[in-house]
C-alpha cells in the first residue's frame, strides 16, 4: 500500500464523531479503503467497536441518491497500545 496511492485524513468528521486516520484510495477506485482507530490501554476489539458504533465507514458511501466513488472493501484497523507493558496489539477486521 503505497503512501501515494491514498490520501490520509488525520481526525476526520466521520459517522457520529471523529476517525483517528482516515485512508481514501486515490488511484485505485477499488482498493480497500481503511479506518483506523487508536486506543491506549484498551482493546483493538474496542477500537474496531468505536468504528462501528460510530458509523465511521458512512465517509465512503455516496451522498443519497449518489453512487459512492469507491468500490473496494471498507477495513476497520483496531490498534491498541499497553502503556505498562509497551506492547501493541492490532486487529484487522472487514466491514
Amino acid at each position: 500500500m503505497p503512501r501515494d496511492n491514498y490520501r490520509i485524513e488525520r481526525e476526520e468528521k466521520a459517522g457520529i464523531g471523529y476517525v483517528d486516520f482516515i485512508f481514501y484510495p486515490e488511484t485505485d477506485k477499488n482498493a480497500d479503503c481503511i479506518i483506523l482507530e487508536l486506543k491506549v490501554n484498551n482493546t483493538p476489539d474496542a477500537a474496531i467497536q468505536q468504528i462501528k458504533d460510530k458509523k465511521y465507514a458512512m465517509r465512503f458511501q455516496g451522498k443519497i441518491g449518489e453512487m459512492s466513488k469507491y468500490s473496494g472493501r471498507i477495513l476497520a484497523v483496531g490498534i491498541s497500545y499497553n502503556r505498562t507493558n509497551k506492547k501493541h496489539k492490532c486487529k484487522v477486521e472487514v466491514l
